[in-house]
């Protein structure tokens, strides 16, 4: 297939709106309205699918939790104990939306509506912008009491992916920070190749220990075989059921996770700041088809923990202070 031309422009994803942008032998498409979620990322010249996208059939569901498909913003993220934040001085009150655990999970952002700002194509790439802007006359405002600005700009260039996120504190009070993407990853996404082709490679350091609520002890657990093959060189995804919180550890100064399809010997690159100093990981109950390779800022359930702040990624934002980070999926 020929390359594309290169674009940017409005249209839809399985009836919903959408923002697609094309640059080479890349596409991808954003749901702005869905939480800003990009739901497709996909190689057309090499009939590649790298994200786990939404069936016709499975919008519905999507839509009521929209955790496995795309790319999620989470914020704030994963599991918070009974429902409670503490922070600085007060108890932030979040539903209690997972009866299992009792406990709050993933945060308010990822299925309020956001506002596209910017899309276009210059020489270097095609690009989105999205921003969710936060104040009283906001839904999220009755969780989160502050005034900020969420920003995130997606560009294909022939590098791939780019990921730009900017929390900006708007208000007069500190705000927290803390946030992750429930990226969700084909396994296989080259055409022809199985599961069992794959393998995957991640900058984990140590695994968290985690209570029947799923929330960390404060204690590590020894990594096992498996484990130490997914840090040190590469294992099947789906070699046990994954629903795993690991610190980070960077190599070769990044933080990053390699798939690679052994078989048409292809690896997918997702670089992840370093400022993400944990990993969640999930499979689905080691369902081949995809996995949820999750960076994430801070450890779960960060305010009831009595490690270092900064070892646990629990810090704020000043009024007027900004914080921002980069990712990229690529392949090599």
């Amino acid at each position: 297939m020929s390359q594309q031309q290169n674009k940017a422009y409005e249209g839809t994803y399985q009836g919903e709106k959408a923002i697609w942008f094309n640059y080479g032998r890349y596409e991808a498409a954003i749901l702005p309205e869905i939480g800003g979620n990009l739901i497709a990322f996909r190689d057309i010249e090499s009939g590649y699918n790298i994200l786990h996208e939404p069936t016709e059939e499975e919008m519905p569901s999507f839509k009521a939790r929209p955790f496995i498909h795309g790319i999620p913003v989470l914020f704030p993220p994963n599991r918070f104990e009974d429902g409670k934040f503490p922070w600085k001085g007060k108890v932030y009150e979040f539903p209690v939306n997972e009866e299992a655990t009792g406990n709050h999970l993933h945060g308010f952002v990822h299925s309020v509506a956001w506002s596209v700002t910017d899309y276009g194509v210059n020489a270097q790439e095609s690009y989105v912008t999205v921003t969710l802007t936060v104040d009283e006359n906001h839904s999220v405002y009755q969780y989160l009491p502050h005034h900020f600005t969420l920003q995130l700009r997606y560009a294909l260039s022939r590098d791939g992916l780019s990921q730009q996120l900017l929390v900006r504190n708007e208000g007069q009070d500190e705000m927290p920070c803390l946030i992750a993407f429930h990226t969700s990853i084909n396994a296989p996404f080259v055409p022809g190749s199985s599961a069992k082709d794959y393998l995957l490679k991640l900058t984990v350091g140590e695994r968290w220990e985690m209570s029947e609520r799923m929330l960390p002890t404060g204690r590590y657990q020894p990594l096992n075989e498996n484990e130490r093959h997914l840090r040190d060189g590469g294992v099947y995804p789906f070699f046990e059921s994954l629903d795993n919180h690991y610190t980070v550890l960077p190599q070769q100064g990044r933080n990053r996770m390699e798939l690679t399809d052994t078989k048409h010997n292809v690896t997918l690159v997702y670089d992840c700041g370093t400022s993400y100093k944990q990993w969640m990981i999930w499979n689905n109950g080691a369902t081949e088809g995809f996995f949820c390779p999750e960076p994430q800022v801070n450890l779960v359930n960060a305010p009831f923990s009595n490690l270092p702040a900064d070892d646990i990624g629990l810090f704020g934002l000043q009024p007027g202070e900004i914080w921002e980070e980069t990712s990229r999926l690529y392949l090599k």
